[in-house]
């Protein structure tokens, strides 16, 4: 290494990316660069080192000693980079608000009631980013999230959504062919479509006190998305969150097949750092959110 010299900062950015994602690829991908542009930043960066941060396995890689050494600090240097930067600009409670959520709660429950948030405050453009893991909000610029879970985030103030009470449907083509329900236990017959644990079913029907026959049949899916599809083309009855489905319900897209619910133990949090609060476009949706989630379906 020479001197104190700082190494290059496109190739700090590099060996961050790819070491979080331990692929060259991804980190490329996040970068907007090429494989090969990453792969020569890596090669400059333990050139200017003497040594090697990654040692390549098979068709992988994974960081050498030194590498899982100067993680942590270069991690918190960006960390620290990107907070300050936050305090510095003037226009950081205004303009863009960036919220990270799942992508089946933004699907089929926080789009179709966007407009009255968009009404409401003009001047804020909404920004969502998809995911199933909570973000680092340091790092990936996110204001707030919403997320599925217990609500347990150390560091991070969180404020139930939505309790999940979880109901059975079905598409009114399978209902006709079956006949509607006039009991629990007469949906041990129907086709089912299940979750990926193929749990749902069974625990709605043990808190209805049926005993079932037989291990679970059809199909599995481990998105709601792609299981509220399934349900809706008709291949099944399947239990899903009764607010995530409330407007096929309401446009008859979907029947509720028995009023008795199953309570998950999770629920849908808002989530986010508690010095985001300050903020009046994250005071706003705050305030937005928790009032919709108590408010009618949107016509």
């Amino acid at each position: 290494m020479s001197g104190h010299k700082l190494p290059p900062l496109n190739a700090l950015r590099a060996f961050e990316a790819t070491a979080r994602h331990l692929s060259v690829k991804n980190a490329a991908e996040e970068l907007c660069v090429t494989p090969g542009a990453v792969s020569q930043m890596l090669k400059t960066l333990e050139l200017h080192f003497g040594v090697a941060l990654f040692r390549r396995v098979n068709r992988g890689i994974l960081l050498t000693d030194a590498g899982q050494n100067y993680l942590p600090p270069v991690r918190n240097a960006f960390r620290q980079i990107v907070e300050a930067s936050r305090r510095v600009t003037p226009a950081a409670d205004t303009g863009i608000l960036t919220v990270s959520v799942t992508p089946f709660f933004a699907t089929a429950w926080l789009v179709p009631r966007l407009t009255t948030f968009q009404d409401a405050h003009p001047d804020i453009d909404l920004q969502l980013v998809t995911g199933p893991a909570l973000v680092d909000f340091s790092r990936d610029g996110v204001d707030l999230a919403v997320r599925h879970g217990l609500g347990r985030y150390p560091g991070l103030r969180s404020e139930r959504v939505l309790t999940v009470e979880v109901v059975p449907v079905a598409a009114p083509g399978l209902v006709a062919r079956h006949g509607h329900p006039e009991r629990p236990a007469d949906l041990v017959r129907w086709p089912h479509v299940h979750d990926a644990d193929r749990k749902g079913w069974h625990l709605w029907f043990q808190a209805q006190d049926v005993d079932e026959i037989g291990a679970p049949r059809g199909p599995a899916f481990d998105d709601p998305g792609l299981l509220l599809q399934a349900v809706l083309g008709g291949q099944g009855a399947g239990m899903l969150p009764a607010a995530m489905v409330a407007l096929e319900l309401a446009e008859g897209r979907l029947v509720k097949l028995a009023d008795a619910a199953w309570l998950e133990d999770f629920a849908y949090y808002l989530v986010y750092p508690e010095g985001n609060r300050r903020q009046s476009k994250v005071a706003a949706f705050r305030s937005w959110i928790l009032d919709a989630a108590n408010g009618p379906v949107p016509a």
